[in-house]
């Protein structure tokens, strides 16, 4: 891996399990994760464990699903719990061919019932990840979209690469517009099509939900998988692009 060019990819992975009847598709979401070739993935509803699942489901992993996913391909990862009950619990995770200088997950919780948090790991040339996965309501998303401004504005210099990925449930693109304001950042499929890619429902993609902003780096392009494979992973789309660290 090149520690100026990076390949990135976001995804929602719905816990593991195809849209349609419960099914486990894990290995096939590493294949495919593989496949793409991405050096940096910023995962969503990935399960850290989960009690019953490992009793029922024969070919239920017998480690983390980001370890599961990760394998031998991305030696470095990471794992923020958010969402905690009684038979387990899921977050964000990010994996990466780099090593990374630190982590650490930010509580991002509004409301009781949803469990949200901020993934920020740091890596070589003082790139910094942020994954995020953004509530249901608008005025939850409001409230972290504040929080991660603010969060970022006192942990991530100014001057430092900034990568922030994940699904975002912003269909409004009120969120959108706020940060590109506040942060400076750039989302690559607009930059690249002039619009943020349609990604959800995976099976007829209507609403713009899933994001990779970026600051300090050049974007070389920016594609929306959404073959028929893709779509039975999740509800929603994977983003990929390929960014290239700013010099001088």
């Amino acid at each position: 891996m090149s520690e100026t060019h990076f390949r990135v990819l976001t995804l929602n992975i719905h816990k593991g399990f195809s849209m349609g009847p419960k099914r486990l598709v894990l290995s096939h979401i590493r294949d495919h994760l593989r496949a793409s070739k991405a050096n940096l993935v910023f995962l969503q509803e990935v399960v850290g464990d989960h009690s019953l699942h490992r009793k029922r489901l024969r070919h239920w992993p017998d480690e983390s699903q980001m370890e599961f996913l990760a394998d031998t391909v991305w030696s470095h990862h990471a794992y923020g719990k958010n969402a905690i009950y009684q038979h387990g619990h899921h977050g964000n995770a990010i994996l990466s061919e780099l090593p990374f200088v630190s982590w650490d997950n930010i509580d991002a919780s509004f409301v009781n019932f949803s469990q949200r948090g901020f993934l920020h790991g740091t890596i070589s040339d003082d790139v910094h990840l942020l994954c995020i996965h953004l509530g249901l309501f608008e005025r939850e998303r409001q409230l972290q979209t504040r929080h991660l401004i603010d969060y970022i504005q006192r942990k991530v210099p100014d001057t430092a690469p900034l990568i922030i990925a994940g699904d975002l449930n912003d269909w409004r693109r009120t969120t959108h517009r706020t940060l590109k304001e506040k942060l400076g950042v750039v989302e690559a499929h607009e930059s690249v099509f002039g619009k943020c890619a349609e990604t959800f429902p995976a099976f007829f993609p209507m609403l713009p939900m899933d994001r990779i902003y970026l600051r300090g780096f050049d974007i070389h392009d920016c594609v929306k998988l959404s073959g028929t494979n893709w779509r039975e992973f999740s509800d929603h789309c994977a983003l990929i692009t390929d960014i290239e660290l700013t010099r001088g």
